[in-house]
């Protein structure tokens, strides 16, 4: 193929031609920075979302090296059940909806644009307590290989050792 269109050199040797070497989050602040981002870009984000009658549906969003991002939708009435992470940090951010965490301190509400870090080990349960559905995002660090479940009497001792109650 002929053409008058002649590159002298190696294009690749100029960095500024490259494009910029995506940058993978290596502390809390740098996930919570990117489940923000995955967030706001929802014309990528909603219409991956379904909805099951019978349980959560979830979705493995993207993985990176030592992380991977979950989305999540709850229906009304439902629940993870009491549990935690095994050695992974996370945030878990919502999206649409409010959901409520059941954790050491007690229940709180997590509405839209709320964010909610936890270190591993950290023993919770979230809950869709309202009307309407409800998703959520959750990035885990390392990536998600446990999820052992608790029963109501090992989170109140869990809850009165953090608390001292």
């Amino acid at each position: 193929m002929n053409s008058d269109v002649q590159i002298a050199g190696d294009p690749l040797a100029v960095p500024h031609l490259l494009p910029p070497v995506p940058a993978h989050p290596d502390t809390v602040a740098g996930f919570v920075g990117l489940a923000r981002t995955i967030a706001a870009d929802r014309a990528a984000w909603a219409p991956l979302v379904r909805y099951d009658a019978t349980t959560r549906w979830y979705h493995r969003l993207r993985t990176g090296p030592g992380y991977e991002v979950w989305l999540l939708s709850w229906l009304p009435g439902q629940g993870s059940g009491r549990h935690d992470h095994g050695r992974s940090s996370g945030v878990l951010t919502v999206l649409q909806g409010e959901l409520t965490e059941h954790g050491a301190a007690g229940p709180r509400a997590l509405t839209a644009g709320s964010q909610k870090v936890f270190a591993p080990g950290y023993v919770h349960e979230v809950v869709n307590d309202s009307l309407t559905p409800a998703v959520s995002l959750h990035v885990y660090f390392p990536g998600l290989t446990e999820m052992p479940m608790h029963d109501a009497a090992h989170c109140s001792t869990a809850a009165r050792e953090t608390t001292g109650a």
